[in-house]
């Protein structure tokens, strides 16, 4: 989601300056999920950060402001939606006429960000600003977009240890839109060490290539 008016600033989030990040930390807190009203967004690299979105057109065939207004302002601020706020999600959504502000629809607040001029959403869990890298063109209605992510918003509660870049994710209670109308819940995680070859047993043996 993206705001557009300024408020006071809060003294509730833990900031994280990505310029003063090394890359390890950078990654423990770049995992992401399709949590706004684009459904094609993640995050593609730690060094530097960098996370895309997937922007098409309207059923009509216009084009999205967002796309209008990152071309512009070459600056934006990715949202993650936690389930408290998917109501108000769920109302940014809504194919409003430009000019329309869908942040005071569905009456949300926003905050002044510190590296870039869009500002971010009183709420969202996690908001992380962003400089335009690339734009990438995918036909003639869809595009995606690449930003570099300068710094990054957690709220307080939710970090374990700031120095460290430990974040207790399950208590972001995010969401993410799986397809249509269906939305899922994150906070139901299992966790699953990944295997290094020193710990596999054995290959298994390769047949050799079939000759004619």
């Amino acid at each position: 989601m993206a705001a557009n008016t300024p408020n006071s600033p809060t003294t509730t989030d833990t900031f994280f300056d990505f310029a003063t990040l090394a890359e390890k930390e950078r990654y423990k807190l770049e995992g992401g999920l399709n949590a706004a009203p684009f459904s094609f967004f993640n995050a593609f690299a730690t060094d530097p950060a960098v996370v895309g979105i997937g922007i098409g057109s309207h059923d009509s065939g216009r084009p999205k402001d967002t796309r209008h207004n990152i071309r512009e302002t070459r600056q934006f601020v990715v949202n993650l939606v936690s389930e408290q706020m998917a109501e108000a999600m769920n109302i940014t959504a809504i194919t409003f006429e430009s000019g329309v502000n869908e942040i005071a629809e569905a009456e949300l607040n926003t905050h002044p960000s510190i590296h870039v001029r869009p500002p971010r959403i009183v709420g969202s869990p996690v908001a992380m600003e962003c400089e335009l890298m690339q734009i990438v063109e995918l036909g003639a209605e869809a595009e995606l977009v690449l930003g570099r992510v300068l710094a990054m918003h957690v709220r307080e509660d939710c970090v374990i240890d700031p120095h460290k870049a430990y974040i207790d994710t399950a208590k972001l209670n995010l969401i993410g839109r799986m397809h249509g109308a269906y939305y899922t819940r994150t906070a139901d995680l299992f966790r699953m060490e990944r295997i290094s070859v020193a710990d596999w047993p054995g290959l298994k043996p390769t047949a050799p290539p079939h000759k004619r």
